[in-house]
């Protein structure tokens, strides 16, 4: 259903008023060389693709949905892949990736593939910026997409295991797309 929701309601979704993650976005470009490749996992409608292009990065916008897909690429005037994150086969390519508020829709039982992906993804030292709703089970919203709501201890302890290094969590409260109060869990890692 997550897949369908954002298909069926790309143009409201990728042109609400959002307000740009931009000093999370400065965190993570200040940790990455000059023009670095970076991989945007979730682009949704581009905004923060176009921010980091904008400051002069090499970014590949992909996203799940394909009508998403096309509302970024209207944005940002280049192609968006179209790709779930379960088919991400790249290899050493990437100095960063962000994926903010996107991987917190893979299913718990299939994170530990999708990070092991992320990491071989990445060159040696590279970066990863994400970002997930806190919670203890995992569930849908009233929009009917999908949530791995996780804990900082527990998403720590699945990234140690992957063998990733450098890991910081942030919590902050905030909202989403469904205006409800949520406890946030912003993640760094090497």
């Amino acid at each position: 259903m997550t897949p369908s929701f954002y298909d069926e309601n790309a143009e409201v979704y990728a042109s609400r008023n959002r307000e740009l993650p931009t000093a999370r976005l400065d965190a993570f470009l200040s940790a990455l060389p000059s023009g670095a490749r970076i991989l945007e996992l979730g682009c949704g409608g581009g905004q923060d693709s176009a921010y980091m292009l904008s400051k002069g990065f090499d970014v590949m916008a992909t996203d799940g949905s394909v009508e998403l897909a096309k509302q970024a690429e209207k944005l940002i005037g280049k192609p968006v892949k179209v790709m779930r994150f379960e088919e991400l086969e790249a290899k050493d390519e990437f100095d960063g990736i962000w994926a903010e508020a996107s991987l917190l829709h893979v299913p718990r039982k299939d994170l530990p593939a999708v990070l092991a992906r992320i990491r071989q993804a990445l060159k040696d030292g590279g970066a990863l910026h994400a970002s997930f709703k806190a919670g203890t089970a995992e569930g849908h919203d009233s929009f009917g997409r999908y949530y791995n709501y996780l804990s900082a201890a527990c998403l720590s302890e699945l990234l140690m295991a992957g063998g990733w290094r450098n890991i910081t969590i942030d919590e902050a409260d905030g909202s989403g797309y469904d205006n409800k109060p949520t406890r946030w869990l912003h993640l760094r890692a090497q």
